[in-house]
């Protein structure tokens, strides 16, 4: 079925950045909360003209409200020029319940969470709940300029409150006369560290590879946009797949993603970005070689083949099955 939706009443809209705009929910009566927020997880938001957004929480812990903060992109498809331009206090909106595939780890033993630009969003509610366990953590904060870092300030106070435990790196563009050097921001933590990034595409690929060089071994990230992949391999005469609990067995033909294909089949799949990097689709396998084009899944959970994205994932033999 399609995800159930939440209505929620656009309480505040607060400057954050140039650029940045903080957008608080509040549940609609007779709704008195809103799922609990995990620090890392997202909402989707459902704006004009059919746009369904995604946008990390920053609010880790609270059930009252939910907050986000969304920058008007340059490249906007719609959804961040929707929000900057026609959202308003007082309106009411569809959203979706909480997802979360940038989990935190909370028993780490010291995590670092590198932030680049809005990337900032989920890794500040990693600090805040981070800071509320007693945990030991750094926060690497990257942008361009330290008046377009959001939520800085808040940063800066919540490590001035919790200084034997928390600490705060700050690299800004301007500042340094160029990017930052991620092998050199991310170097000299100790084993069993785990390590977090959220933020444009190329400082991800870079954070990768810094994290590869040095070997760190628990790694994370969270992409907030889909990077460019070749088509899917797909036999040349399609696939079957076999949806295992509903019965039903739809064929999926060259050139159809595996969502278009149960669609058109009749079916509801919950799905949302249709680019990989939400995970409203996720869906677990039975069995099948999958072709994953997904932003979310590590390496070793492709490799352990237990659930795929169907929006853009597919199959490169005859035939699948889904738990679906």
């Amino acid at each position: 079925m399609v995800t159930k939706t939440l209505q929620a009443l656009v309480f505040q809209m607060r400057h954050e950045a140039p650029g940045i705009v903080g957008v608080e929910l509040r549940p609609v009566p007779p709704a008195a909360a809103f799922p609990a927020v995990e620090a890392g997880a997202h909402i989707d938001l459902h704006l004009g003209n059919g746009l369904v957004r995604s946008y990390s929480l920053v609010n880790p812990g609270e059930t009252h409200r939910y907050a986000v903060a969304v920058l008007n992109d340059r490249h906007s498809r719609g959804g961040s020029r929707f929000v900057h331009e026609q959202l308003r206090v007082g309106q009411t909106i569809a959203i979706g319940a909480p997802r979360n595939h940038f989990r935190l780890d909370e028993a780490a033993p010291r995590s670092v969470l590198l932030a680049g630009g809005i990337g900032i969003t989920p890794v500040y509610a990693m600090l805040r709940r981070l800071a509320a366990l007693g945990r030991e953590a750094q926060l690497v904060y990257c942008a361009r300029s330290r008046s377009e870092a959001a939520f800085l300030a808040e940063g800066e106070a919540l490590v001035e409150t919790h200084d034997f435990r928390l600490s705060l790196r700050c690299h800004f563009d301007d500042e340094q006369g160029g990017p930052p050097d991620l092998e050199r921001l991310l170097a000299d933590h100790p084993p069993g560290t785990h390590f977090y990034c959220c933020g444009p595409g190329p400082m991800l690929d870079a954070y990768e590879r810094a994290c590869e060089r040095l070997g760190q071994q628990n790694v994370h990230l969270e992409r907030f946009a889909a990077t460019p992949t070749t088509a899917p391999a797909i036999p040349a005469s399609g696939y079957t797949v076999e949806l295992r609990r509903s019965g039903r067995t739809v064929q999926v033909p060259p050139g159809v993603t595996l969502l278009d294909a149960l669609i058109e089949a009749g079916l509801s799949p919950d799905h949302s970005c249709r680019e990989g990097v939400c995970g409203a689709c996720e869906t677990k396998v039975i069995s099948g070689d999958i072709d994953h084009r997904d932003q979310l899944l590590s390496k070793q959970e492709r490799a352990a083949n237990k659930s795929m994205m169907i929006c853009v994932s597919s199959c490169r033999s005859g035939c699948l099955v889904l738990d679906a």
